[in-house]
């Protein structure tokens, strides 16, 4: 085992050697965030379309190397807002007809669970650090990015039925992890965890991203329970803000102990920024600009780029992994 372990860490410590880039194509979206906008907070061209695979009927699949190919609403919801941008940019129906075989999919696979929450779970087990995930699982990631998806279709199609979705699948935020939900409480703080299972991961985007979810459905809804969701999470992000800080320079991994790979850094940053504007939080704005790659010295990134590659692989060797 461990042998195996050390040729995984040689060959990925080769790999990061020679394609690490502190930037990555992912940006802003200026014209998202309003209650008529179709438009999703951040477009790239590469960021989460990495191993996806197509059914017969398109609707996107990702292709992992111990599970093989599973449907992962995630990558399904992620796929939808992708072609959907697409189309608002290039006005080529192909891109939309994508997005509602995305959308037809989520709708048709939703699970409605007995306490009246509407979830998209993952059926095939996880190893997420030191936490084991088994099916049928739930992130609040994954909620908050399927419900943007619903409520742009809802904005597409006036189908009511995708709103009522999407306010059942709301309903997680507000269960903690022994509830079957996504919440947990740190310090008085509510957080939102991509992965409710302990021991906490606790990833930084995921938590950005189920927000994101909840603010676009309180727009287009005025629901006063989402919008204290929201805030409440906002507030915990908030208050927590430095569990993620590596010394003002970059963000951590969440309780793996390594830093951020640059995609994920660059997410955090975009999406700090997104919910500073959208809240008026100072404390989001200010940290994103702190960690902003535009303000690194050469010393700076020579240390980012030593610290990430000496905790990344020190964390292949110490954690189990699938």
């Amino acid at each position: 085992m461990w042998s195996r372990s050390i040729m995984y860490a040689v060959r990925a410590l080769r790999r990061e050697l020679f394609s690490f880039r502190f930037d990555y194509p992912v940006e802003i979206v200026p014209e998202a965030g309003g209650s008529h906008s179709l438009h999703y907070y951040i477009f790239s061209d590469r960021l989460f379309l990495d191993d996806l695979e197509f059914d017969q009927n398109g609707v996107a699949m990702k292709r992992y190397r111990a599970h093989g190919s599973q449907y992962n609403p995630l990558f399904v919801a992620w796929w939808g807002l992708f072609n959907l941008e697409q189309y608002l940019r290039e006005k080529d129906d192909r891109f939309l007809r994508q997005f509602l075989i995305q959308v037809d999919w989520l709708k048709t696979n939703v699970v409605m669970r007995e306490d009246g929450a509407a979830v998209w779970p993952c059926y095939f087990d996880w190893q997420e650090g030191l936490a084991r995930l088994t099916p049928p699982w739930i992130s609040g990631m994954y909620q908050g990015v399927v419900i943007s998806a619903l409520v742009r279709a809802f904005r597409l199609t006036g189908d009511h039925d995708l709103l009522a979705l999407c306010e059942k699948g709301s309903r997680v935020f507000g269960m903690t992890i022994a509830q079957g939900g996504v919440r947990t409480i740190s310090r008085g703080d509510i957080l939102y965890e991509e992965y409710p299972v302990y021991p906490l991961p606790r990833i930084l985007d995921g938590f950005l991203f189920s927000l994101l979810g909840l603010y676009d459905l309180y727009v287009q809804t005025g629901d006063a329970g989402v919008n204290r969701l929201f805030t409440e999470g906002v507030q915990g992000l908030s208050s927590q803000l430095s569990f993620w800080n590596y010394r003002n320079k970059w963000s951590w991994y969440g309780n793996h102990g390594y830093l951020c790979p640059p995609h994920y850094h660059k997410v955090n940053c975009l999406l700090l920024t997104v919910l500073g504007n959208v809240t008026g939080e100072k404390a989001l704005l200010q940290l994103s600009e702190l960690w902003d790659v535009k303000h690194r010295s050469v010393l700076d990134k020579l240390e980012i780029f030593l610290v990430f590659m000496v905790t990344k692989n020190f964390a292949r060797l110490r954690l189990p992994r699938d």
